[in-house]
């Protein structure tokens, strides 16, 4: 099962400021434990929203919106991404999760497990997303 980590913005992040060296070494850490375990699949910082664009879809037709995007709290500053055997492992891999801005700041990290491919009912589409995924390994 794989889970994605997502640490949640906040005004901090939406600066651009960049983590200092003891938040560095203690994420350096964790991910090291992770990468160990044989969990980790991949892990990324993401730039503030203001770097970023939306695709808005209204009539079924796409619109680009740049941002900033004004509701930091809705906004993902990063992510972990894990193969767990369990929802409990996966739990147990957050609960050692770093304070994603240094244990001063309040923050919020939000765990979702991703769909698979075998949750999906098999049609011809599915295949052709089972087939892409074969051909990447």
């Amino acid at each position: 099962m794989r889970f994605m980590i997502m640490v949640r913005a906040n005004a901090m992040s939406e600066s651009g400021a960049m983590p200092d060296e003891g938040l560095m070494a203690a994420m350096a850490s964790y991910h090291e434990q992770l990468a160990q375990a044989g969990v980790l699949l991949d892990a990324n910082g993401l730039k503030p929203s203001a770097e970023g664009w939306r695709v808005r879809y209204r009539g079924g037709r796409p619109t680009v919106v740049d941002g900033p995007f004004a509701e930091s709290k809705e906004l993902i500053a990063g992510y972990t991404l894990i193969q767990a055997r369990s929802r409990e492992e996966a739990m147990e891999w957050a609960r050692r999760f770093p304070a994603p801005f240094g244990p001063e700041v309040d923050a919020e990290i939000e765990v979702r497990p991703l769909f698979e491919l075998d949750d999906f009912t098999p049609n011809d589409a599915l295949q052709r997303f089972k087939d892409m995924e074969a051909a990447r390994r």
